[in-house]
């Protein structure tokens, strides 16, 4: 996308299509149609929200994907193809050139710039209808004020996340470059901007959020989840003061979203474990993840994206082998008395609730695993041609995100009950399966002890713990990860990893605490890992918003260089429980 040579107000306006003119001499000679009514902006809210995907870039860049053509523990080697170029170039922290299309680095820029440009166009508009005391619907002005400032400051969040290092805190930040932060419609050709600094952008991104979340009002939308409805603004600021290590603020929002620090959140955690008796198809676990009835839902964002084809057509890379085992199939502090046995005589231990909402693709022999949280619509523009576009649902924010988020904040706050007490939630919401006979579970209790017993005194493998580099990444006077809180971290981090899997969610968890990881790439294989302060963590910005003049990220240490429908779910070959 290039930020200097498109009119950001005429594009996002005229997305609209709110006039139509019988005569050519008519039309506004740059296509713009002018805003003139509340209500123009609040359709024009609609438009807003971001259609790109960042799953596929955080989740290959990631420690949940391996690549099958590595040798696997028994020195098996496959020679196996990637769905596209561009998982090979991710997957290996490459510039990534391959393509500009659905899902992809330069589709997001893209994507979230236009949001951003939306909102810009809104905001520009809200002072002169201000100024207007009878104008019709200028009642409705300051919660739509409210939601552009949100949209603003989310796309920005976002954008920072995935194109700039880890936040550093506000001093360290000054000297990591940062984002075009646009604060105003485009109106100049050629007008090259600025990148900043990333403690910049999140003081741009926290001024937007807290003026906007004191003016959301829930009664403006006809759908509140798929806007920023009050729930969603509270989860958000949530997650923006969770990586900028306030916890205190993050403790605040947490109990906001869910509607006060007494509010008990297990109405806000997924049933989906009660319903796998009554799904067929893999797809059937994303359409009911992410419909707007589940109360977990605080917003959802309808997305152009194939990420599930990537996920269920790859052969090369998936979520198997240690990626598997620290995930949806794995051992946890409560369910590794959960032991089973496949087909090929192999035994481990798994969560008995994933076994229903996992599946493999087909019946491939190095295994192509993936969970049930999200759901490709296909949106045809012509039938018989079998054409169109593919959509996805993204759960951007929901009660199980935010409630081990909590949990995170009250572990650094000292309170270990009450973090524990949040965990356990989470943990009992997901032991309601048809693969649980009830009164005959075999759980253990989430206690300090259990968690300091699986994740600190026995090592589960796989890659499940791994150490924490916060206080280097993002040092803190007040709060430090200490032996006392450290196995606890590391619970919440792995139910964030179960939790948010194919989300993209786990990658921003890498940086912030600057977990370092390997990939072992090709046949050899070839060996590359990412330190904890790894340059490579910024993805590169597009080719063609370098080329139009824009400071590119500096990664040294890099050389710069049709879907089918989805298959039956087809579980793990004939998993045997062989003792609880």
């Amino acid at each position: 996308m290039k930020l200097n040579l498109l009119k950001y107000t005429a594009f996002c306006v005229a997305a609209l299509a709110l006039a139509s003119c019988n005569d050519f001499l008519d039309k506004v000679p740059d296509t713009r149609v002018e805003l003139n009514s509340p209500e123009q902006l609040r359709l024009l809210m609609v438009n807003a929200y971001p259609s790109s995907n960042y799953s596929l870039v955080c989740e290959f860049s990631s420690d949940n994907y391996i690549d099958n053509n590595s040798p696997d523990e028994n020195g098996m080697r496959y020679n196996l193809s990637s769905y596209n170029r561009i998982d090979d170039e991710l997957f290996a922290w490459e510039d990534a050139k391959a393509s500009s299309g659905n899902d992809t680095p330069s589709d997001i820029w893209e994507a979230y710039y236009h949001s951003i440009a939306c909102a810009n166009a809104v905001l520009e508009k809200i002072p002169e209808f201000e100024a207007n005391t009878e104008l019709k619907g200028r009642d409705m002005l300051p919660a739509i004020k409210g939601e552009a400032l949100l949209v603003r400051a989310f796309s920005h969040f976002i954008l920072a996340n995935l194109f700039c290092e880890a936040y550093r805190g506000p001093e360290l930040s000054k000297n990591i470059l940062g984002i075009p932060y646009i604060t105003e419609p485009e109106t100049i050709v050629h007008v090259v901007p600025e990148r900043g600094n990333l403690a910049e952008v999140y003081d741009m991104i926290e001024k937007d959020l807290l003026e906007g979340i004191s003016l959301i009002n829930d009664g403006l939308y006809e759908v509140p989840k798929y806007h920023f409805n009050k729930a969603a603004a509270n989860a958000f600021a949530a997650r923006f003061y969770l990586f900028k290590r306030d916890y205190k603020k993050v403790l605040a929002y947490c109990d906001a979203a869910f509607g006060g620090p007494d509010v008990d959140p297990t109405p806000y955690m997924s049933d989906i474990w009660n319903q796998v008796s009554n799904f067929y198809y893999i797809s059937d676990f994303g359409r009911y993840q992410t419909n707007i009835t589940q109360q977990r839902n605080f917003m959802l964002i309808a997305t152009y994206s194939t990420w599930l084809r990537h996920i269920s057509g790859s052969k090369r890379y998936g979520c198997n082998r240690e990626a598997k085992r620290a995930t949806i199939q794995g051992p946890g502090p409560t369910w590794s008395q959960y032991q089973w046995r496949n087909s090929k005589g192999e035994t481990f231990s798994m969560h008995p609730c994933f076994n229903g909402a996992c599946g493999t693709n087909g019946k491939s022999e190095y295994g192509l695993y993936f969970a049930g949280t999200a759901a490709e619509l296909f949106e045809y523009t012509d039938k018989l041609a079998g054409i169109g576009f593919a959509h996805q649902v993204r759960a951007e924010f929901t009660g199980e995100e935010t409630l081990i988020t909590r949990a995170e904040a009250k572990a650094y706050l000292g309170d270990i009950e009450g973090a524990i007490a949040d965990l356990k939630i989470w943990d009992q919401a997901h032991r309601n399966s048809p693969n649980v006979t009830p009164g005959e579970d075999h759980f253990d209790e989430l206690t300090y002890a259990q968690i300091v017993k699986f994740y600190q005194t026995k090592d589960p493998g796989f890659g499940i713990v791994k150490t924490l580099n916060i206080d280097e990444i993002c040092p803190s006077t007040e709060y430090a990860v200490n032996d006392n809180i450290e196995p606890l971290l590391q619970c919440v981090l792995h139910y964030r990893r179960i939790e948010l899997i194919h989300t993209g969610m786990r990658w921003f968890d890498l940086k912030r605490y600057g977990i370092e990881i390997s990939h072992a790439i090709g046949k050899e294989p070839r060996i590359e890992t990412l330190t904890k302060l790894d340059p490579r963590r910024a993805l590169q910005i597009p080719n063609e918003v370098i080329a139009a003049g824009i400071e590119p990220n500096n990664r040294s240490n890099v050389a710069l260089s049709s879907g089918a429908e989805y298959s039956k779910i087809t579980p793990e070959p004939k998993a045997e429980l062989i003792s609880k």
